[in-house]
């Protein structure tokens, strides 16, 4: 079954879970649904969602990242290399945030104990790098990070900000019975350390609830179902079925349950990211434990010999293609137009078939869609006629 990514498709596994980053067939994710009638409901039906006010005029911001996937998953594992250990944490496609605290506490941790250093090192202060940073600290280490950027000014600041802990890991050709084991215990480990931040302040972690909305019934294939553009992209394995207990089944409701002009939605709940206070709350633990950090720009790897640190962590992401010649490194491009942000509005949206995601935070309404070469395309220069095009067919549900 072909599992590409959502474009085209938009949400149709949206209806199974949110966002992982590839489209789901609509058979496999309309079991999920519950169908329930009008008046049905045990409890009383949420108030009507507020209305989004989107408009061109609105972007304040349109950001590009760049996904660092490979084919086989993550590159996990200690390397000798100029007089160095190195240990490689990087390769988690777009489920960076999301599978931070496991990738890390399950793969990155163990490889550094080995070591025996009690003094380590961190290329890198992107979400792996931080949190693989934090995780060190509470083992007892002392960490260094050596960054050419820091938050805000990383990649990883311009992610989407949701619970997607399968988003492009590994294809589907790759999906070993062992890498499912460890992806499902790295998920579950990830999720518990994210439910630890439910509360705090700044709101690094929310729950939200959200519509998938579709032209066509969710159990019929879309029109260009088939068509992805002649794109090069890879099917993805179905990682979540692993993990069926961690997320709350969509419900499918009657035109009378939603506001949007399409005959077919579904309710579902997610937890999504405010990354900008996320970042801050994790510096400000890392500087706390007496954690630095020093603005350094590698152009080469031999320049790891003159580090002080003896066992050096690479969180380089999409960098370490360059800076370790790590070829197998794909870029995803990415792109996000930043509306102002609406508090009221605390729902998000998918459409179906008209490749339209969006999510409210914080720090704006996130609109995200994505481009038809956006697969193994290192470009980070701006198409805001992508972004002014998504939000146009964002307006059309409002009008």
């Amino acid at each position: 079954m072909n599992r590409r990514h959502w474009l085209g498709a938009a949400s149709a596994w949206a209806a199974a879970w949110p966002l992982a980053g590839h489209a789901q067939s609509p058979d496999s994710a309309a079991p999920r649904a519950e169908s329930v009638a009008p008046g049905s409901l045990p409890f009383a039906e949420p108030p009507r969602p507020a209305r989004m006010r989107v408009s061109a005029d609105r972007i304040v911001d349109i950001t590009v990242c760049t996904r660092p996937f490979r084919a086989e998953g993550p590159r996990i594992e200690a390397q000798r290399l100029h007089g160095k250990t190195v240990i490689h944490h990087y390769g988690h496609g777009g489920a960076g945030w999301s599978l931070s605290w496991g990738s890390a506490t399950l793969g990155a941790l163990p490889l550094i104990r080995e070591t025996g250093a009690r003094r380590i090192a961190i290329i890198g202060s992107g979400a792996v790098g931080l949190t693989t940073a934090r995780v060190a600290q509470r083992a007892g280490l002392k960490v260094r990070i050596y960054c050419r950027e820091r938050p805000p000014e990383v990649a990883s600041t311009f992610a989407t900000g949701m619970w997607s802990p399968d988003s492009r890991i590994v294809t589907e050709a790759h999906a070993t019975p062992a890498f499912n084991a460890m992806w499902e215990r790295m998920a579950r480990h990830s999720f518990r350390a994210w439910q630890d931040l439910l509360g705090l302040a700044g709101s690094p972690v929310e729950w939200r609830d959200g519509y998938v909305l579709s032209d066509t019934p969710f159990d019929q294939p879309l029109p260009n179902a088939n068509a992805h553009g002649g794109s090069t992209e890879p099917d993805y394995p179905d990682l979540l079925e692993l993990i069926p207990d961690l997320h709350p089944h969509s419900m499918a409701l009657t035109p009378a349950q939603h506001p949007f002009p399409v005959p077919h939605a579904r309710r579902f709940t997610q937890m999504t990211f405010n990354i900008r206070p996320y970042q801050r709350l994790l510096l400000e633990d890392f500087f706390r434990e007496g954690g630095e950090i020093v603005t350094r720009d590698f152009t080469h790897a031999r320049e790891l010999a003159g580090l002080p640190e003896r066992t050096i962590v690479n969180c380089t992401g999409y960098g370490a293609r360059a800076l370790f010649g790590d070829d197998s490194l794909i870029p995803v491009r990415g792109q996000i137009a930043r509306l102002v942000p609406q508090p009221e509005v605390d729902y998000m949206v998918a459409w179906r078939g008209h490749n339209l995601m969006v999510v409210p935070r914080r720090d704006g309404l996130l609109v995200q869609a994505q481009g038809e070469h956006d697969f193994n395309n290192p470009d980070r220069s701006i198409d805001r006629a992508m972004s002014e095009d998504a939000v146009k067919r964002l307006a059309a549900l409002f009008v």
